[in-house]
């Protein structure tokens, strides 16, 4: 039984600035991503891999081409619809966790659960990613590895289709980086959440399923995993 797609674009550019100035982010684009699929993005800085997630997150927007979420055109999306596409369907993790330092993780996860109709109980968020001991501490008394799960568990909370995670080991070493991409790793498996993580870090791309690589703003290889690895076993 296929997949069913949840993104498909179609030579989907970016380009910044204008005439001799001009920086060519994305390159015309073609890409599916299915439904719980894992999928790493790899690539060095300047690759592209940051625009792309932007512009399918409703973050930014392409020059040219079209980008299409289920029958939502992003493309052609208001930015009124962008912002209900972002609420309802989009999860984000990105390299510095951005919780609210005067909350505790449980109420840091629950900003998010406020906005949207049917969630996770933020409790039940912070299980998932090993965290429910440390519900009612603040972010200051916290790993940066259990900071980053909070901001996991914030963005699953609200049950979103697709978690987008720009960088999710960046500022980690690799010992805590592992906790982050198991949590990841449970999510997709356990809620069936599409998942995109994007690194520059070939090691992590041996626990998604597909892992595309992108240079100067191109595909430049696409390949799949017969197995995905045990983010345990992973190492750089």
């Amino acid at each position: 039984m296929p997949q069913t797609v949840v993104f498909e674009t179609q030579q989907l550019t970016k380009v910044y600035g204008e005439g001799e100035l001009a920086v060519h982010a994305l390159r015309g684009i073609d890409l599916q991503l299915l439904a719980g699929e894992m999928v790493v993005l790899l690539g060095a800085s300047g690759s592209g891999k940051s625009t792309l997630l932007n512009i399918l997150g409703g973050l930014d927007h392409a020059t040219n081409g079209t980008v299409r979420y289920g029958e939502l055109d992003l493309s052609q999306a208001t930015e009124r619809q962008l912002t209900e596409y972002r609420r309802h369907h989009v999860g984000f993790v990105f390299q510095f966790y951005n919780l609210i330092a005067s909350l505790t993780a449980e109420e840091n996860v629950a900003v998010a659960t406020e906005i949207v109709s049917d969630p996770m109980a933020p409790r039940d968020a912070l299980a998932l990613v090993g965290l429910a001991p440390r519900a009612h501490h603040f972010p200051a008394e916290m790993s940066g590895g259990e900071q980053q799960r909070v901001a996991i568990a914030r963005a699953i909370a609200k049950r979103p289709a697709v978690l987008l995670c720009d960088e999710p080991t960046g500022a980690l070493d690799s010992h805590t980086g592992i906790k982050v991409l198991e949590a990841l790793d449970k999510v997709n498996r356990e809620l069936g959440t599409a998942t995109v993580i994007i690194t520059h870090n070939a090691g992590i791309a041996a626990m998604a399923d597909r892992v595309i690589t992108l240079s100067d703003g191109m595909i430049s290889d696409v390949r799949h995993n017969s197995q995905r690895a045990d983010p345990a076993t992973l190492s750089w």
